[in-house]
């Protein structure tokens, strides 16, 4: 097996596993390096392109039924859908060979030098909130006048940042546990776990794995934590030289973030070189007015706090970083006011893909019909029906692991009204688990929002809001949380009497 050197740590024959965003990226960049490179898919449209670019191709099942098929690559490049457990992936660690994400490849090439000198990387991970905080920390770094790219997880690749033109100088990078668990190496500038909860477990195979792939953000010399989030408040950075600097919504103590008097504020000496626990008490420096955070509500607030946070690490102003909140615009689907009827605010908040993004979407209205489902990941919600179920006036589900949380509504929240709409009822065509038919999976969803108006007006406490927050994933009826957002935008402004927000 070829070795790969210092200057170039890929090597010079690279498998890219997988041809989806993060694979076509990494290789593009390694074959405008020279490199020899094989792209490992099923998929003949994704392909394409690559081979037409100059990469061999191989379907999986050929590749793994080849004796000795390890000691034809350097390395293996793997995307992030490829589980430790998948047998590619099994089999070249098993032979010595090594296996790195896009992410841990950006960040060799970063720090070769290839691209010039190594960025600054601003690491963003947690089980919800990363894209509203790696957007923020763009805006404030922007304000800053500091040359920014908001890229990984939230749609750039890594790499194609390094690679963009002008130079970047400062990368956004939103992480999920996926990427983080590919890239051991990364050592962010400053780097935050914002929250975390279950999520992914049929993934990872444990909650402990899970947290600990999120913990590599926390391996650089500034680690900022989430002190409101049990879990995420036990952890600390894992630099030995490093500084834990925390966040929280109320009254901040010496080395954290917090809110006084509804102002966000900084009490961190970041002139200091010692660890924060012994940091001399300063007075609070005020950053931004809570009240005028967007997306408003307490989740949003606490991404705010964290996006401060890594940006005063680099040393932006306080002003840069009001400005930066200021002129921040929230990303589509989330809790996104799309309709009115009557009373009542349809809220499209689809990015909320698990159980604790959804409590704290319902958590932000006083009275509330749900619409619930998809694919939950292996995530329990009992805990999330018994955090919310005060607020319910009803709730409504949909999608492949609907049981699941209708059990749990059984058991927890027995008196809330509860209906399931699935295909075949109310005129919804039939549509089979995964089909993602944009004609039946939108007939679904028209239907659980006319059931929704239906329990509104049954309720004699008049809800406040139908919030769209699924607790889990899209993929079994829709091409995305987007469209599954759409289509709940769509039907709900299609109510008699509904006046239209939002709208472009």
């Amino acid at each position: 097996m070829m070795s790969a050197t210092s200057e170039r740590p890929w090597g010079e024959r690279v498998l890219v596993a997988g041809a989806g965003v993060a694979g076509a990226s990494a290789a593009r960049f390694l074959l405008n390096q020279g490199v020899s490179v094989t792209v490992c898919d099923n998929r003949a449209a994704a392909l394409e392109p690559l081979v037409a670019a100059g990469a061999a191709k191989v379907s999986p099942d050929t590749l793994i039924a080849r004796p000795g098929w390890t000691a034809d690559f350097d390395l293996v490049v793997a995307s992030p859908g490829f589980r430790p457990d998948n047998p590619l992936v099994v089999a070249a660690a098993d032979a010595g060979l090594p296996v790195w994400g896009e992410v841990e490849l950006a960040w060799q090439v970063d720090r070769s030098g290839v691209t010039g000198a190594p960025r600054q990387w601003l690491v963003v991970t947690g089980t919800n909130g990363k894209t509203t905080t790696t957007g923020m920390i763009e805006s404030i770094m922007a304000a800053a006048g500091v040359s920014v790219l908001a890229c990984g997880n939230i749609g750039l690749p890594v790499l194609d940042a390094l690679v963009a033109e002008p130079r970047i100088d400062v990368l956004a990078v939103e992480l999920s546990s996926f990427q983080l668990f590919w890239a051991p190496s990364v050592r962010p500038t400053a780097g935050v776990v914002l929250n975390i909860a279950e999520d992914h477990l049929d993934w990872h195979g444990s909650m402990a794995a899970y947290v600990e792939a999120k913990a590599i953000a926390l391996s650089g010399p500034i680690a900022v934590v989430g002190l409101d989030d049990p879990v995420a408040a036990g952890l600390r950075g894992s630099d030995p030289d490093g500084r834990t600097i925390g966040f929280r919504l109320g009254a901040p103590g010496p080395g954290e973030l917090g809110v006084v008097d509804g102002r966000l504020v900084d009490r961190v000496d970041w002139e200091a070189s010692e660890d924060l626990s012994s940091v001399v008490p300063i007075d609070p420096v005020p950053l931004f007015d809570a009240d005028r955070v967007r997306p408003q509500g307490p989740s949003g607030v606490l991404d705010a706090l964290a996006a401060a946070a890594l940006c005063r690490a680099v040393g932006v102003s306080a002003p840069a970083v009001a400005e930066g909140l200021d002129t921040f615009t929230v990303g589509g689907h989330r809790s996104a006011p799309v309709a009115i009827v009557g009373t009542t605010t349809f809220i499209n908040d689809s990015k909320a893909t698990n159980p604790h993004a959804a409590q704290a979407s319902i958590l932000g209205h006083r009275r509330v019909v749900w619409v619930a489902g998809g694919l939950l990941k292996g995530a329990s919600v009992d805990e999330l029906v018994i955090a919310i179920r005060d607020r319910l006036a009803g709730v409504v589900i949909i999608g492949a692991d609907r049981d699941i949380i209708k059990d749990a509504m059984t058991r927890h929240a027995p008196l809330v009204p509860t209906v399931t709409r699935v295909t075949g009822e109310d005129g919804a065509v039939n549509i089979a688990p995964a089909s993602a038919d944009p004609a039946s999976a939108d007939a679904v969803m028209d239907s659980a929002v006319r059931a929704a108006w239906d329990l509104c007006t049954a309720d004699p406490d008049t809800p406040d809001a139908v919030v769209l927050a699924p607790a889990a994933a899209s993929l079994d009826m829709f091409s995305g949380y987007g469209a599954r957002g759409d289509s709940f935008a769509a039907s709900a402004r299609a109510l008699p009497g509904a006046q239209v927000l939002g709208a472009s």
